[in-house]
């Protein structure tokens, strides 16, 4: 991934690089996780991804011209969640990818952010972003509808937790 660092600003928003004291936040993001999301992506019985686990990825691996960017409230500077483009199952067309504390949800910044983060890849010359969301995960489903994604028909089967759909959207 690589290139310059990407910062950008919404009405209520700064997107930026994560800081290493910010590890707190994204382990609270994997406590909160839904159950029924994949065990890799939530804190194990051995309680991992430590804070000390996620400081050291955020030390090692340098912001680029893609990947997710914490989302800082410009009012009063707490960080709420994340939101970018990470590497997508089609190569050279990113995938966008969100996630807010719950205690965030239902006040639009998802949308927000990713308003942002879609208007800096069409000026950075992608022309397609994808999207993957759990069939059931329905307020995901609406911030993608609302941003113009619409479902292919590729789907991928998890009778454990969940079929994943495939989105699209033209930029």
């Amino acid at each position: 991934m690589g290139g310059p660092e990407v910062v950008l600003e919404t009405g209520r928003l700064v997107l930026r690089p994560w800081r290493v004291e910010e590890a707190v936040v994204q382990r609270q993001l994997w406590l909160e996780r839904d159950p029924r999301v994949p065990p890799h992506r939530r804190v194990d019985a051995a309680g991992r991804p430590t804070v000390a686990d996620l400081e050291e990825w955020i030390r090692t691996h340098p912001p680029g011209s893609t990947g997710l960017l914490a989302l800082e409230r410009k009012a009063d500077g707490e960080v709420v969640g994340y939101c970018g483009l990470v590497e997508g199952t089609c190569e050279g067309e990113p995938e966008l990818a969100y996630e807010l504390l719950r205690r965030f949800w239902g006040r639009g910044y998802a949308t927000e952010a990713a308003e942002a983060v879609l208007e800096w890849a069409r000026s950075s010359g992608y022309r397609r972003v994808w999207a993957t969301v759990r069939e059931w995960n329905t307020a995901s489903r609406r911030v993608l509808a609302k941003l113009g994604f619409v479902e292919t028909d590729r789907v991928q089967p998890d009778p454990l937790h969940g079929d994943t759909l495939v989105t699209t959207r033209t930029l």
